[in-house]
């Protein structure tokens, strides 16, 4: 509850602008819809938005969960060699000096208009986030524990598992919260480039046919379901901090 009243509170002063914004300017709705008419917009298509929304959150699911275990994976691979860590972190930060609407053509055009094309820019945008963060906590582990656990002729490996990773669970509950907010933008950003189904298709299909109501209409539904994305994964990242 502590969590939902502030976004409910958020939420409703941000309407109330809005209504005043086109009270006040008295903008055409095909500019600016008033909040009354998006929502009366989504109440009478909410069955082809939440189809399309079905679309987009499982490329955001898939990609989240693909992304946050390479993510995770990389981090500790990094974390365990030297060797590997001083010849490809520069590499990890290339992929992402990358603009991801660059990579977005490309791979529609290897990976085609389906969902793996959308998979494949969610996992782009969360990978790095979370190999970054995680990787970051991994290499600042508390020299004491450290000191510690080699006094004990504690080996590697175990180190690394039992030392290291849990004390860098905070870091990577902060990557995982990251990647849950750049997840749809991916995922949007896919079935802009080329798609027939999902939210970024329905707001282009809506624009082009000067149906600015029912672009708003999925813009906010791709807002409050990346809220509620958010909101879960804040939920398990706090769990990762106090294990």
């Amino acid at each position: 509850m502590k969590t939902v009243f502030p976004i409910i509170m958020a939420t409703a002063f941000a309407i109330l602008v809005w209504q005043m914004v086109v009270s006040l300017t008295g903008l055409p709705r095909f500019i600016l819809p008033s909040p009354l008419l998006v929502m009366e917009t989504w109440w009478q298509n909410r069955g082809l938005i939440l189809e399309h929304l079905l679309v987009t959150a499982a490329s955001v699911l898939i990609g989240l969960m693909i992304g946050t275990l390479l993510g995770i994976v990389t981090a500790i691979q990094l974390a365990a060699s030297q060797g590997m860590l001083i010849l490809f972190r520069p590499i990890l930060v290339f992929t992402q000096a990358l603009p991801v609407f660059a990579l977005a053509p490309i791979l529609t055009l290897w990976l085609g208009f389906g969902l793996s094309s959308k998979v494949a820019m969610a996992v782009l945008i969360i990978y790095f986030p979370v190999a970054s963060s995680f990787l970051d906590g991994l290499l600042r582990t508390p020299p004491g524990y450290l000191d510690l656990a080699r006094t004990m002729q504690a080996q590697s490996l175990g180190i690394l598992f039992h030392i290291r990773i849990p004390a860098a669970f905070p870091s990577l509950s902060s990557g995982l919260r990251l990647a849950a907010v750049y997840a749809p933008i991916g995922a949007v950003i896919g079935e802009w480039v080329g798609s027939s189904r999902g939210l970024g298709y329905l707001m282009l299909l809506a624009n082009g046919r000067a149906k600015t109501d029912l672009m708003f209409a999925a813009v906010l539904t791709l807002g409050l379901f990346a809220i509620l994305l958010h909101i879960m994964i804040g939920k398990l990242a706090s769990r990762l901090e106090r294990a």
